[in-house]
C-alpha cells in the first residue's frame, strides 16, 4: 500500500492519453485516493470536454495521434476558459521528450512512463496546491481591489459632499449678506415713499385750493409757475413717486428672491414651492439670460402646472436647478460660437421648464430643456462622473452635475435623467416626491 497522503481536497483530473493501459492505471490510482477522474482518448476530445467542464489538472500524453500534446496545449492557453488549468505532461522514457518546448507552451510539470504512483501522485498534489493557493490570492487580490476602490469612491464622494457644502455655505451666506444689506436701504425709502405721496398730496391740494380762491396770483407767481410747468409737475409728481415706488417693489422681491434662493436648511426638509425656487434661480441668472455681443436675449418658456409644496432641503434644490439651468446657458452660448454660421435665421435660442403632476404617480416632474449644442456619446456617458467637465480650465469643476444628482437622489429620494442629441439640444427631468 502506498503511504503519500495528498495535502490538496478532492479535485476534478483529466487525463489524455491514447495508450489504454496507462489511461486505466492512471485513473485507478487517483481514483482511490479521491480524485474526480475524466479520461479521453485524443486531443480533440480532450478540448471539448476541458471547455464543457473545466477540470482542475490535466494529465497530457505528449505522442497522440493528430493532434500531439504541444498542439492541445497550446489550444488550451489560448482560450481564456482553460489558459489557467494546469497541465502535466506525460512522456515514455524512450520517447523524445522537449522539455523547454513543453514548459515554454505552459506547461506546469511532467511525468515519465512507467509510472511510479507515490511521484504522480505527490505532483499531482504539488500542482492543486499551487492552483489552490493561486486562487486564494487572486480571490484575495480581488476583494482587497474591491475594497480600494469602494474606499476611494467613498473618499471622491466625500470630497464633493465637502465642496457641496462649503459651496452652498458660502454662497447662502453672501446671499443672506447681500440680501439683508439691499433691505435695510430699501425699507427705509419704501416707508419715506408713503409718507412723501401723502404729503405730495397734501400739497398738490392745497396748491389747487389757493388757485381756486386767488385767481389773481400777481404777476410773478404767474410767470415763475409758467417757468416750472406748474400744471405739468402737478400731474406728473404723482407718477414719479409711483415709478420709485415700482423700482422699491422690485428691489423686495430681488431681496426675497436671493433669501429664497440661498436657504440654509441642511438640517431638515421644510415645505417648499418648487416654482419659488425656479424663479429665484432665473432671477439670479437673468443677466446671463439677456441678449449679449454674441447672441441675443435667450426665450425662457414657462409652462407651470399646479403643484403643491413638497418637503424637501429648498436651498439644496435650487442649487439643482442653478447648476442644470446654468449649463443649458452654456450649451446655448457655445452653439453661436461654433455653428454661427450654420444657424437657421429663424432660430431662436431658448430654455423651456415645464411643471407638472402625473396621473399614475405621487411625484412632482420638472423638466429643464434647451436647444443648444447637445451633447456626443462620450460626454453623455460622463456627465455625472466626479470633477467630468467639458468646460475650459477654469471655466468649471466637473461637480454640478454629480452634487446634481447627489442632491436629487440621495437626498430626496427622486431621479434625475437626461436625454440629449448632438446639434439639437437636451433635456433633464427631474422627478421628486411629494
Amino acid at each position: 500500500m502506498n503511504s503519500y497522503q495528498p495535502k490538496t481536497s478532492k479535485g476534478i483530473i483529466l487525463i489524455v492519453d491514447d495508450t489504454p493501459d496507462s489511461l486505466r492505471l492512471l485513473e485507478a490510482a487517483l481514483t482511490r485516493y479521491g480524485y474526480e477522474v475524466r479520461s479521453t482518448v485524443n486531443g480533440a476530445m480532450a478540448l471539448t470536454a476541458a471547455k464543457a467542464v473545466a477540470p482542475d489538472l490535466i494529465l497530457l500524453d505528449i505522442l497522440m495521434p493528430d493532434m500531439n500534446g504541444y498542439d492541445v496545449c497550446s489550444a488550451l492557453k489560448a482560450s481564456p476558459v482553460t489558459r489557467d488549468i494546469p497541465i502535466i505532461f506525460i512522456s515514455a522514457l524512450d520517447e523524445i521528450f522537449d522539455k523547454v518546448k513543453a514548459f515554454t507552451l505552459g506547461g506546469a510539470d511532467y511525468i515519465t512512463k512507467p509510472f511510479q504512483f507515490e511521484e504522480v501522485l505527490a505532483r499531482v498534489d504539488h500542482q492543486l496546491t499551487i492552483r489552490q493557493l493561486t486562487q486564494d490570492l487572486e480571490q484575495r487580490v480581488d476583494a482587497r481591489t474591491a475594497q480600494l476602490k469602494q474606499t476611494l469612491e467613498d473618499l471622491q464622494q466625500a470630497q464633493v459632499q465637502l465642496v457641496q457644502i462649503e459651496k452652498m455655505a458660502t454662497l447662502g451666506q453672501l446671499v443672506a449678506a447681500v440680501a439683508h444689506e439691499i433691505n435695510n436701504p430699501v425699507g427705509f425709502i419704501n416707508g419715506n415713499l408713503s409718507c412723501a405721496k401723502d404729503y405730495t398730496q397734501d400739497l398738490i391740494s392745497l396748491l389747487r385750493l389757493y388757485q381756486e380762491k386767488f385767481p389773481h396770483c400777481g404777476t410773478e407767481i404767474e410767470q415763475k409757475s409758467q417757468d416750472i410747468e406748474l400744471d405739468y409737475l402737478i400731474e406728473d409728481l404723482p407718477n414719479i413717486l409711483s415709478s420709485m415706488k415700482q423700482g422699491v417693489d422690485r428691489l423686495f422681491q430681488l431681496s426675497n428672491s436671493l433669501r429664497t434662493f440661498s436657504r440654509l436648511d441642511a438640517h431638515h426638509k421644510v415645505n417648499f414651492n418648487v416654482h419659488d425656487g425656479i424663479e429665484s434661480t432665473l432671477l439670479i441668472l437673468k443677466h446671463r439670460i439677456k441678449a449679449n455681443d454674441k447672441r441675443s436675449a435667450l426665450k425662457v418658456i414657462k409652462n407651470y402646472g399646479n403643484l403643491p409644496p413638497i418637503d424637501c432641503y429648498p436651498g439644496q434644490l435650487n442649487q439643482v436647478f442653478m447648476n442644470i439651468i446654468a449649463n443649458a446657458i452654456d450649451a446655448l452660448d457655445e452653439l453661436q460660437v461654433k455653428k454661427l454660421e450654420e444657424l437657421n435665421q429663424d432660430y431662436l435660442p431658448h430654455i423651456k421648464i415645464d411643471t407638472y403632476i402625473p396621473e399614475d404617480k405621487e411625484v412632482v416632474i420638472i423638466r429643464i430643456s434647451d436647444n443648444g449644442i447637445g451633447m456626443s456619446t462620450q460626454v453623455k456617458d460622463c456627465i455625472f462622473d466626479n470633477f467630468f467637465t467639458t468646460k475650459p480650465v477654469g471655466k468649471g469643476t466637473g461637480l454640478g452635475l454629480s452634487i446634481a444628482r447627489q442632491i436629487v437622489v440621495e437626498k430626496h429620494k427622486g431621479s434625475l435623467n437626461f436625454s440629449s442629441t448632438l446639434g439639437e439640444g437636451t433635456e433633464f427631468v427631474i422627478e421628486l416626491p411629494i
